[in-house]
């Protein structure tokens, strides 16, 4: 006998019932989904941005502060170091390039980043989606979701501690520290990279330095701009990004900035502590999303308890028409089964989409992209709960199936 027309009919006839027992399970999938795809989107999401910044130079001090500052473009005020060091080590035989990082004024909210081409194209690795790389002052390139457009003159104002622009828009206080008679021709845009640099306007570090009235760093005007600063006077920058040429290179270069005034370190040293403290937030969150899974599935077996007890009577009917018992069996736990399962596909549906929702919150507060991918992980949390839930089905299936005919076709 075919048990699925039944299966239908039971479903159809207890449809509110169904329905809340397939949103409650669609919620402890959901949850658990979110918070492993949302955790590993943005470790993700974090280290690529960090790739192409590997030694970080700055003054003694907070290292996480001036990953968050220099690579994640978190306004923060930063000490400088100084910087006759960049000529120092454009010359040093196990640089391959090197480039300041310096910032401080807005335009538009956007963060102005004063620095070299060589960084703007991440060493040669980027070509410019628009226009073409800035080679002289009073150029610009803009991030991919920069608004300016090119040929547009940008106007920097000198941003204030503690106030949070907001991209794209131009409010009192930005107007109200604009830095007069100074601007960039905006002449090339960078390809979208999922970092904060995707908000960033890149000039070159001479212009930054003069607008604050500090000089270029060079003998004269023709000098051009870029390394190296043949200046009698190099203002001082809050970071270096140096790119070794070798391994080994890179740990003796950060054992010796390790002293005399600096500070040298490699980002992954900070990220790696950072995604140890995400993990034992995701940790708890884990520990938390099984207890509340528990929970459901507690509040699902009673729901599907009291479902079997409401349909005694039927499947009395049907066992007094001829059925056997485990045909009665089989379409009461295929009924809980289907609706288990129904529940586990609509939780990841919606763990998508509230994955996506927060990725975008977090996007728009931080310039990180966060891609949403299910992985195996997932699936196997998935897999799991629809096996326990399935077996905890087979508890009213049990009971209809040692119900007595008579008792039942009484009620």
């Amino acid at each position: 006998m075919n048990p699925f027309p039944m299966v239908w009919a039971d479903i159809r006839a207890l449809r509110w019932t169904a329905l809340a027992i397939v949103t409650l399970v669609a919620l402890a999938v959901a949850i658990g989904v979110a918070i492993g795809a949302q955790e590993r989107a943005l470790r993700r999401s974090s280290a690529a941005a960090a790739e192409d910044f590997d030694l970080l130079i700055g003054a003694p001090g907070s290292q996480t502060q001036l990953v968050m500052s220099s690579i994640y473009l978190q306004p923060d005020a930063i000490p400088l170091i100084d910087g006759r060091l960049l000529n120092t080590l454009a010359k040093d035989e196990r640089v391959a390039a090197v480039a300041p990082i310096a910032f401080g004024d807005i335009s538009r909210g956007y963060v102005i980043v004063g620095t070299t081409a060589d960084l703007v194209s991440r060493w040669g690795r980027l070509k410019p989606s628009e226009g073409r790389f800035f080679a002289g002052e009073g150029e610009a390139v803009l991030g991919a979701d920069v608004s300016y457009k090119l040929g547009e003159t940008i106007e920097p104002s000198h941003g204030v501690l503690g106030h949070a622009a907001k991209p794209g828009q131009v409010d009192e206080e930005e107007a109200g520290h604009r830095h007069e008679g100074h601007g960039y021709v905006a002449v090339g845009r960078l390809p979208r990279l999922g970092s904060p640099w995707d908000r960033a306007i890149l000039v070159p570090v001479e212009n930054v330095w003069e607008v604050h009235g500090l000089g270029n760093g060079h003998a004269s005007e023709e000098a051009g701009i870029g390394l190296p600063f043949d200046g009698q006077k190099i203002p001082g920058v809050p970071a270096i990004v140096v790119k070794p040429r070798s391994v080994a290179g890179a740990y003796q270069l950060r054992a010796q900035y390790r002293q005399g005034g600096t500070m040298a370190f490699f980002p992954a040293e900070v990220l790696v502590t950072l995604y140890r403290a995400l993990g034992d937030v995701r940790d708890v969150l884990v520990v938390a999303s099984v207890l509340n899974a528990v929970l459901i599935l507690a509040a699902v077996l009673l729901l599907l308890v009291a479902v079997a007890g409401l349909r005694r009577r039927r499947y009395a009917v049907l066992r007094a028409l001829g059925a056997p018992r485990a045909y009665v069996l089989l379409v009461v736990w295929l009924g809980m089964a289907l609706l288990i399962g129904a529940g586990c596909l609509s939780g990841l549906a919606v763990g998508a989409v509230f994955t996506r929702a927060v990725s975008g919150l977090v996007e728009a507060q931080t310039g990180l992209r966060l891609a949403f991918s299910l992985e195996s992980r997932e699936m196997l949390q998935v897999l799991l709960l629809f096996a326990i839930g399935s077996v905890v089905s087979l508890l009213p299936a049990l009971m209809s199936y040692r119900a007595p005919v008579v008792a039942g076709l009484r009620e």
